[in-house]
């Protein structure tokens, strides 16, 4: 293996690390792997003749596809960081994965996959957790020679990856954005210049400290810039930055802190509010973020004369550093699923409710709600009436100002002539003066559950209201509504997990790992969006966009009876319930049968079934299940006596514990005796 550099981290590495704290699961691979196992399931890692790094070789895989190193038993009371010094060299990847105890899957944290002739920084955050957990390695060189991914050190500190004093050489895996004439620079140590007016560093006090600076006497232009951006979060974030710096100012320079989401969208958090400072200051600034931000300290020089600028013990804590600024709300008080009462919704009066809350028996007639496919949502313009038409509006709590929101809500339209004004949102003030339309019906949708996401933000307070208006009664059709969220951020940015657990899957992006033999002369699974191709059969769209994609069967291209099998990635088992949750869509006259099977060594047992026609909707289904070994999950469609058999699957979920949901214990059969019954 390729390792340059390896004598400048060695150097490094044997140096005093007087303020680290190491926490159990660190290792250096100096004379043994401190505990760490290669998973025999998989070929196994090697640690260096000479110590100092673990490397995984392309050349030694045999017949296996992935080498797994796996931690000593882990406990994490408060969040931590995992720090990693690692190559890839030619072609492979390497991911780290969080393994809590009793969970049936592994939690990807991170991944990377670009090759480098270089050691590379990873910082990771680690939230607290109440029982024990094992960190797991997992890395994939490429077959062929040269190929190799290689662990030099991995370090697991208290705190947030954010923090840094600046005395590790690694910098904490800050970096610095290079300018030709302006750079931050690791300032202290004995070996500065006696003449430079910089400071002692803040940490220990005196001059053998470190510290970051940034300096104008190299700047030849106007606004030159210096950058120094912190690691990426890896998961939110919400509590108080604080940091110390030190500014000299002789002519100019422009000092200010920013947050840069995965999006590249910068925000200003804090600049000084003095010109100068001769000691270090304490700067303590609040951040919340829901989603994945980077730090970025920011110095701008307008001549070489500009001074400098010191930074020096960035530090967070998950408590806000002015009681003013934590929140005392939570947005989540405007979500609402209908399926208990209108939550915090409610509308006006005047003239009687065009809004009501509806449920239908699943048939193949009528679409059902979203959440369930057999629960509640709100419809508008149920009950026929003698007056021309009809003005809608159901308003939601009130929100408060100067927050960043995603609204996220799915609709439905069906029968409309005209949709100009089928539905529509706006946001009103506190004196319910609306202050802006932010999204309206730009195109018909076509009986099929719709998402819609909408970012907006106000300085005042606010609330959202959703209108319908029907200047021409008979020109109008029904509205559906269902299943509200709100969250703090930009919804393009992501805000749940980064990486879901194995087995998870929408559809959006791919497979999810989920496989099938292509080979065999069977049915096959096809990823597919909008409807399929056999008329009074199968969806109109996937269940989570509505315009997005989904798994499905198409029965035109198999004979009856014949079956398509879809596999999981490997579940490892656990000691305890599990739960399966995931939608399924059977409509057509001669549907046939979906099962889940759980796969384990050489058997199968039947987890779940349903046959025949069940709906024209995406209905829910639960499935709990106990396994105690690696196992697989099987989703197998079998096609039933005429074409009109497709089949669909999508929003797959696995998660620990129990279902304890009733929604899909009761067996429908797909068919009513009121077919065309609404119950208000």
């Amino acid at each position: 293996m390729s390792l340059l550099h390896f004598s400048t981290l060695l150097a490094v590495a044997l140096l005093v690390r007087a303020q680290t704290q190491l926490l159990r699961g660190s290792c250096s691979f100096e004379s043994d792997s401190c505990g760490y196992t290669s998973d025999p399931t998989y070929a196994a890692w090697t640690i260096n003749e000479e110590g100092r790094f673990i490397t995984a070789e392309s050349s030694s895989f045999g017949e296996k596809e992935k080498y797994v190193l796996v931690s000593p038993e882990l406990e994490l009371r408060d969040w931590s960081c995992v720090r990693l010094v690692y190559q890839i060299s030619g072609s492979g990847s390497l991911q780290l994965h969080l393994r809590p105890e009793g969970e049936n899957f592994d939690y990807t944290l991170w991944t990377a996959d670009k090759p480098s002739d270089s050691w590379l920084i990873a910082s990771v955050d680690v939230r607290n957790m109440s029982g024990t957990y094992q960190l797991l390695f997992d890395a994939k060189p490429r077959r062929g020679m040269g190929n190799s991914v290689a662990l030099f050190e991995i370090h697991i500190i208290p705190g947030y990856c954010i923090e840094c004093n600046f005395e590790e050489h690694h910098l904490c895996g800050y970096s610095n954005q290079w300018n030709p004439n302006v750079n931050w620079y690791v300032g202290g140590s004995l070996a500065r210049d006696p003449q430079s007016n910089l400071p002692d560093d803040h940490t220990m006090n005196n001059e053998r400290g470190h510290y970051m600076y940034v300096d104008s006497v190299y700047a030849k232009r106007f606004q030159e810039v210096a950058k120094l951006v912190s690691p990426m979060t890896t998961t939110s974030m919400a509590g108080c930055l604080s940091f110390y710096y030190q500014r000299d100012q002789a002519i100019g320079n422009f000092f200010s802190v920013f947050t840069k989401d995965q999006l590249g969208h910068y925000d200003e958090i804090w600049r000084p509010d003095v010109y100068a400072t001769t000691d270090w200051k304490l700067v303590q600034v609040d951040i919340k973020a829901p989603h994945p931000l980077e730090v970025v300290f920011e110095v701008a020089f307008n001549s070489p004369r500009g001074g400098y600028v010191a930074l020096d013990d960035i530090s967070f804590s998950p408590e806000f550093c002015h009681t003013e600024t934590e929140p005392a709300f939570d947005p989540s008080v405007a979500n609402c699923d209908f399926e208990e009462g209108l939550c915090q919704y409610y509308q006006e009066q005047n003239g009687g409710s065009v809004w009501n809350r509806v449920s239908m028996k699943p048939n193949v007639y009528r679409i059902g709600d979203h959440t369930t496919g057999t629960g509640s949502f709100l419809l508008a313009n149920t009950r026929h009436t003698s007056r021309p038409g009809y003005v809608g509006r159901l308003s939601g709590p009130s929100l408060p100002g100067n927050h960043k929101y995603c609204l996220r809500f799915y609709y439905a339209l069906h029968g409309f002539m005209k949709i100009d004004n089928a539905l529509a949102l706006y946001v009103y003030d506190e004196n319910n003066i609306a202050q802006e339309k932010i999204w309206t019906v730009s195109e018909r949708s076509k009986d099929v559950w719709t998402e819609v996401e909408v970012t907006y933000l106000k300085p005042m307070p606010t609330k959202v209201a959703f209108v319908s208006i029907c200047r021409n009664f008979w020109d109008c059709g029904l509205v559906s509504l269902d299943d509200i969220s709100v969250t703090l951020g930009d919804c393009r940015v992501a805000t749940g997990p980064l990486n879901p657990p194995p087995g998870h899957c929408n559809f959006e992006t791919g497979d999810c790992g989920y496989t099938q033999n292509m080979k065999a002369k069977k049915g096959h699974w096809l990823r597919i969006r909008g409807h399929t191709p056999t008329s009074y059969t199968g969806p109109k769209g996937d269940h989570t966009l509505g315009v997005g994609y989904y798994m499905y069967i198409e029965a035109s291209y198999m004979l009856p009876k014949q079956s398509a099998r879809l596999m999981s990635t490997e579940l490892r088992g656990s000691a305890g319930p599990q739960c399966l949750i995931f939608f399924y869509h059977m409509y057509g006259s001669g549907t046939g049968m979906l099962n889940v099977l759980l796969h384990e060594g050489d058997r199968e047992r039947l987890l779940w079934t349903r046959q025949g026609e069940q709906s024209v909707s995406w209905m829910k289904a639960t499935v709990d299940y106990e396994c105690y070994t690696r196992h697989w999950i099987i989703f197998e469609a079998i096609r039933g006596s005429s074409i009109r058999s497709d089949i669909a699957i999508d929003d797959i979920v696995f998660k620990k514990g129990p279902c304890n949901d009733p929604g899909d214990s009761i067996s429908y059969s797909g068919f009513s005796e009121n077919f065309n019954e609404i119950e208000y």
